[in-house]
């Protein structure tokens, strides 16, 4: 019941026909195709990286400015930069309105609350990570992304999108996770495990 109402509380402000596609599975196998269901993907995680925010307690030092945004900073992927730019235009959490950067990847990441590594590549995204010291919620996409110090690494399931959480990573970034965040994690990792 509690994890029902979690999914629901998560779900709330994700796009009808996103939440749709991504809970009922209706997409090919991992989204191979490359063409529809590859923007279908990047949709729904967007959705999500927006949703991450509204469950993340960040540090008051975060903010420059007391009125500042919540930043995100995507590396990699500018469609992505774009689709969560699109997603998040006027909305705000907790009171501060959101401010979407795409981050070239020889770049060194700027201090943001939430850094998005997007690709496959594990060893690029180690990379990514350990040069990004002032980011907070740290998201990657790639095979065992949480060995590499990701806080939460986005995983396609049963042809669905989701996500594991490092609750060590999120301790060691400064970040607290609401338990609804944690309620609806396909699998939450503390310790060595």
């Amino acid at each position: 019941m509690r994890r029902r109402l979690a999914c629901r509380a998560l779900a709330a402000a994700i796009p009808a026909p996103l939440l749709l596609a991504a809970a009922a599975g209706t997409a090919p196998p991992a989204f191979a195709d490359g063409g529809g269901t590859q923007a279908l993907e990047r949709r729904v995680k967007a959705a999500f990286l927006y949703k991450f925010l509204g469950y993340a307690e960040f540090p008051a030092q975060s903010f420059a400015d007391p009125a500042g945004p919540l930043t995100i900073a995507v590396v990699g992927s500018e469609d992505m930069a774009a689709e969560l730019a699109r997603i998040v235009a006027g909305r705000v959490i907790a009171g501060r309105p959101i401010a979407v950067r795409a981050v070239r990847e020889q770049e060194a990441p700027p201090p943001v609350h939430l850094l998005f590594v997007a690709g496959a590549d594990s060893e690029r995204a180690g990379r990514v990570l350990r040069t990004a010291p002032g980011s907070y919620l740290t998201v990657t996409e790639c095979e065992g992304g949480l060995r590499y110090g990701s806080v939460i690494n986005f995983r396609i399931v049963d042809e669905r999108v989701r996500f594991d959480v490092s609750l060590d990573a999120a301790e060691k970034k400064n970040v607290k996770l609401s338990s609804r965040l944690l309620t609806v994690a396909n699998r939450v990792q503390k310790g060595g495990s």
